[in-house]
Parts: C-alpha cells; sequence; structure tokens
C-alpha cells in the first residue's frame, strides 16, 4: 500500500467507524428498543428479541475488535508526521490484513471442551460485513415488533377511550353500566400486545369487536340521555303522532264503510284500530321505573310503530278506494267491448249477449264481486274478438 492509499485507507475508516457509531446509537435511543429493553417479553417475541439481543451483542464484540485495530493505527500514524517504511509496513497489516481478531466467546461449562478455544482473524471489510449482517437481523426484529405495536397500540388506546367515555356517560346519566367484562378484556388484550405482539395475530380482530360494542354501548348512552332530557317534549310529540294514527284510521273505516256497500269484501279488509295498543304501550312507558336506556328503546320503538300505523292507516284507505276506481273502469271497458261488437256485427251474437249480460249484472249489483265481475269481462272480449285476447 502506498503511502498515499494507506493516509486515504485510513482516513475512510475513521469515517465508516464515526458512520457505524452513529447507527448504533440511533438503534439503542430507538423508542421500540428502549421499550423492548424493559419488556416482559413472552412466546414468539420473547424468541425474536433474545435472537436479536444476540445478534446485537456479537455485533459490538465486532465493532470493540474493528474499533481497536483503527485505534492502534491511528497510533501508528501519529508516531511521525511522515510516514516512515516500518510504518507503512504496520499500517498496511492493520488496514488490508487480517488485523481484527475475535476471541471465543466464553461458553457455560456444558458446552466446553478441553481443547483451546478457537480464535477467529477477519480483515476490516469482512468485520464490516459481519456487523451489517447483525445489524439487519437486529433492526429486522425491530422493525416488525415495532409495525404490530404500531397498528395495534392505537387500538387498544381507542377501546380504552371508548370504555372510559361508557363509563363518563353512564355517571351522567345516573345510571352506572356495567363494563366489568369489556374492562378485563381490554387488560387481557393490552398485555398480550405487550408481552408478545409477534403472536397477537387475533388481537386485531378481539380489539375491532370491543370497539364496536363500546361504540354501541356509547350511542346507547348518548341517546338514553337525549330521551331523558327531552321525553317531556317528545312524549306530546308521541301523543300527537297518535292522533294522526286515529285520523288515518278513522278515514279507513270511512272508506270502507262507503266501498262495502259497493264492493264484496272479505273479513279482514275490516280496518283495525292500533291506537290501543300503542296507547297502552305509552301508559307502561310513562309507569315504568326502569333505567333511561330501556325507557329510550321503548320509546323509540313506540315512535316507529306509531309512524307505520299511521301509513298502514293511509295505504288501507287508498286501497279501499282503489276498489271502485277498478270497478268503475272495468264498466268502461265493458262499454268499449260492447261498442266494438256493435261494429264487428257481433253485437246481436246471442253468446256473446248472454255473456255481455252476465258481466253487465256483476258490475252493477251491490255488492260487487270484482273478481268474478273481471273475469267476465274479460270472458266477453274475448268471445268479440273471435276466441283470442
Amino acid at each position: 500500500m502506498s503511502r498515499e492509499g494507506a493516509e486515504h485507507a485510513l482516513r475512510a475508516r475513521a469515517a465508516e467507524r464515526d458512520r457505524i457509531s452513529g447507527d448504533l446509537l440511533d438503534l439503542e435511543s430507538h423508542t421500540t428498543y428502549q421499550l423492548l429493553k424493559g419488556a416482559s417479553l413472552r412466546d414468539a417475541t420473547r424468541l425474536r428479541w433474545e435472537e436479536a439481543q444476540a445478534a446485537l451483542a456479537r455485533l459490538w464484540s465486532l465493532y470493540d475488535a474493528y474499533r481497536g485495530v483503527l485505534r492502534d493505527a491511528e497510533q501508528v500514524r501519529a508516531e511521525r508526521s511522515r510516514l516512515g517504511g516500518e510504518q507503512l509496513e504496520a499500517l498496511t497489516a492493520l488496514l488490508s490484513g487480517r488485523s481484527v481478531l475475535l476471541k471465543a466467546p466464553a461458553k457455560p461449562v456444558e458446552q466446553r471442551s478441553l481443547l483451546p478455544p478457537v480464535e477467529e482473524r477477519l480483515t476490516l471489510d469482512e468485520t464490516v460485513l459481519r456487523m451489517d449482517a447483525a445489524f439487519q437481523l437486529a433492526t429486522d426484529a425491530l422493525t416488525e415488533i415495532d409495525s404490530v405495536w404500531s397498528a395495534l397500540l392505537p387500538r387498544v388506546d381507542s377501546a380504552a377511550a371508548a370504555l372510559a367515555g361508557a363509563r363518563e356517560l353512564g355517571s351522567r346519566l345516573g345510571e352506572p353500566v356495567d363494563l366489568t367484562r369489556q374492562d378485563a378484556d381490554l387488560t387481557r388484550l393490552r398485555a398480550a400486545v405487550l408481552a408478545d405482539p409477534l403472536g397477537s395475530g387475533h388481537v386485531k380482530q378481539e380489539l375491532d369487536t370491543l370497539v364496536r360494542h363500546l361504540e354501541n354501548v356509547r350511542a346507547d348512552l348518548e341517546q338514553a340521555l337525549t330521551v331523558k332530557d327531552e321525553y317531556g317534549a317528545r312524549r306530546e310529540n308521541l301523543k300527537a303522532a297518535l292522533d294522526l294514527v286515529r285520523a288515518a284510521e278513522s278515514e279507513a273505516r270511512l272508506a270502507h264503510g262507503a266501498v262495502v256497500v259497493k264492493i264484496a269484501l272479505p273479513p279482514q279488509a275490516q280496518p283495525r284500530s292500533g291506537v290501543p295498543e300503542l296507547e297502552a304501550a305509552l301508559a307502561a312507558l310513562d309507569a315504568s321505573a326502569g333505567s333511561w336506556l330501556e325507557r329510550a328503546r321503548r320509546l323509540t320503538v313506540l315512535e316507529r310503530q306509531a309512524e307505520e300505523a299511521e301509513a298502514k292507516a293511509g295505504a288501507a284507505a287508498r286501497a279501499l278506494r282503489g276498489l271502485l276506481n277498478r270497478r268503475d273502469e272495468l264498466r268502461g271497458l265493458l262499454g268499449a267491448c260492447q261498442a266494438k261488437a256493435a261494429r264487428t256485427g257481433m253485437v246481436e251474437d246471442p253468446a256473446a249477449m248472454r255473456l255481455y249480460e252476465r258481466a253487465r249484472l256483476l258490475l252493477w249489483s251491490s255488492p260487487c264481486d270484482l273478481t268474478r265481475a273481471a273475469a267476465a269481462v274479460d270472458e266477453y272480449k274475448r268471445a268479440i274478438n273471435g276466441g283470442g285476447r
């Protein structure tokens, strides 16, 4: 190695040493590394971290030996301002030769041999390659564990916030909610994430289920608080809604009364009132000594039932009046068919005349059997069309 080459190699190695030192310090100051140092790990994570720690121990041993060679080289270079032959030879051996001595690691007695321990000599380049392999093994483990913690710990915190929020709402409501099981589940899941993140694949689904449950509890409690604050107003609104149901049912009964004398109706077409049942449910709700959670659920159900009862009564009235429209439609169709029969010379046909009369009697009788009348009109229509439709 030339003097210039030795000078350059020494400077490059010094810069390399400083860079490696910085990387090692960054690793040890990493938040996840600090957490793992003091964590009580178990199972897959414990085994993975033990492998990483063993790799780090090898790395530091290599680094100490590597740094010792560079320290020796720097001392050789500092002996004289200009390198002499002996100095250049020593520097060349240190910087290019197998100058890094790796002592055999101490072993427990059960793993020892009576043969002398084997020491190994490496070049600086070989030492750096080994340090890099150990560094990668350690950082891969760190990255994998950190990615799981980064994904799951915010979910744990979210579940904890939801749990605290549900408790606070229950306190405001004056009806504390029993969340003992959810609290125990959260404690268990947090411990699993912290102790064995690499073996906590099931935790994500459990956390999601727990958060959804707590969000539902929170929604119920918020609704209960709203009902508690607005119960008087909502009760009055419900009473007004029952008046609307009564009006709609009255309209349905009037429609039934007007239609039943003109159209034959089955017994089940008679409108039935749902108001008495809704009034009884409202009275029971007023007298209830249950929780506001339960009262909120029942009030919401009653409000929906009142809305559905009004819609049902309105639909029944429209359907009943539609029967009169259907009868009139059939009457118009029968008249149109008779006019066509006159144009085609079928009006005097005995068979057609019988079919017409039968349809007419059905349509102008009270109450009218719409099913039979429709069939009779259709039969007459086919007859004047020559049997086709």
